[in-house]
């Protein structure tokens, strides 16, 4: 794909930048005039819908600075490790990802296939109504355990993600350093988590795999915004996944039993596809991981919008903190104490 050599961009571009870019990738024609429309939803990118002759696709780039209250800022590149992550998992996983149209690195701007929601509903969406459906979840299960599995002990593919400098500041500064601070008596337990996660460098992680990123495809999940993207600990990919499973069950009452039906098989059809390492040692970061997870969406940078009642607040942070303090090593441990909370 061509490359704009201009010089960097501002940190918000305007329609004729945006135009010129499109431009330049040969995706809009000398003299047409595209139709943009913003995306709601995320806090870390500009995204639009932009109508050309040839049809919608998606233009995306990323901010410096996130739109939460917190002070959280994060290096632009990320949005060029993204669209490389989306061309490497294309590779492995055919449409598990949108398609890359076009890039412009020096804006930190690409543009891929966009997908009508008709047909590739949110997920989070769905588990918000009370779809909670087995067989997705064990679907992106075996996605993530397909994505790490092929990329594990990969040293080329170590040295095109070698972004700790990005995920440090996107990932654990905000959800487990920001929330050492918050919880000072467990700190030393936030400060292990961070230890553990960047001394196991094993394979190629997204870093937001979330509901809200994994659309549900006539053919299987597919991910988006891998904007974390990073070579380092798979469980940090899975522990951020059923960390929202948990959590759905502040959102949605009557559907706890659908969302711990999604958890234990997303979590089996991921355990049991690993053949990059001992299952136990994955399996027993994964249920580290969680609880800090848990108590980073209440206490932490980005808090998730649905937990306002203080009360169930309280729930979070009375399992987390005390799984925390005790850690297990069976992510059935974590659903157990979980639950246990939730009935009392």
């Amino acid at each position: 794909m061509p490359v704009s050599t201009r010089p960097r961009a501002r940190d918000r571009l305007d329609r004729g930048e945006l135009e010129a870019a499109l431009r330049r990738m040969g995706l809009a024609r000398p003299g047409e005039r595209p139709a943009f429309g913003r995306l709601t939803g995320g806090v870390s990118s500009d995204i639009w819908r932009v109508e050309l002759e040839r049809g919608p696709v998606c233009v995306k780039r990323s901010l410096a600075k996130l739109r939460v209250a917190a002070d959280w800022h994060a290096p632009v590149e990320r949005g060029n490790y993204e669209r490389r992550w989306l061309e490497t998992v294309a590779a492995i996983a055919p449409g598990a990802v949108p398609t890359i149209l076009g890039h412009d690195d020096e804006a930190c701007l690409f543009v891929m296939a966009y997908l009508e929601p008709g047909r590739y509903p949110v997920w989070k969406h769905l588990l918000r109504d009370g779809t909670a459906e087995r067989a997705t979840a064990a679907e992106v299960g075996r996605l993530l355990a397909r994505i790490h599995a092929a990329t594990a002990h990969r040293r080329d593919i170590a040295a095109a993600f070698d972004t700790s400098y990005i995920f440090r500041p996107i990932r654990l500064e905000p959800y487990l350093e920001a929330t050492g601070r918050a919880h000072a008596d467990r700190q030393q337990a936030f400060a292990a988590l961070i230890a553990a996660t960047l001394a196991n460098r094993k394979a190629l992680v997204h870093g937001d795999v979330s509901p809200k990123n994994i659309l549900v495809g006539p053919e299987g999940p597919v991910l988006l915004d891998a904007e974390g993207a990073w070579y380092g600990d798979p469980a940090f990919d899975a522990a951020f996944c059923l960390n929202h499973l948990l959590l759905k069950c502040l959102w949605n009452r009557p559907a706890t039993g659908g969302f711990q039906a999604c958890f234990e098989a997303l979590s089996e059809s991921y355990l049991g596809a690993c053949d990059w390492e001992p299952r136990a040692s994955l399996e027993a970061r994964v249920a580290r991981l969680l609880p800090g997870l848990l108590l980073a969406r209440v206490d932490g940078k980005s808090p998730v919008e649905y937990v306002t009642d203080e009360t169930d607040r309280n729930r979070v942070r009375r399992t987390a903190r005390a799984l925390l303090a005790a850690p297990v090593e069976r992510v059935a441990e974590v659903w157990s104490a979980w639950a246990y909370e939730l009935g009392r």
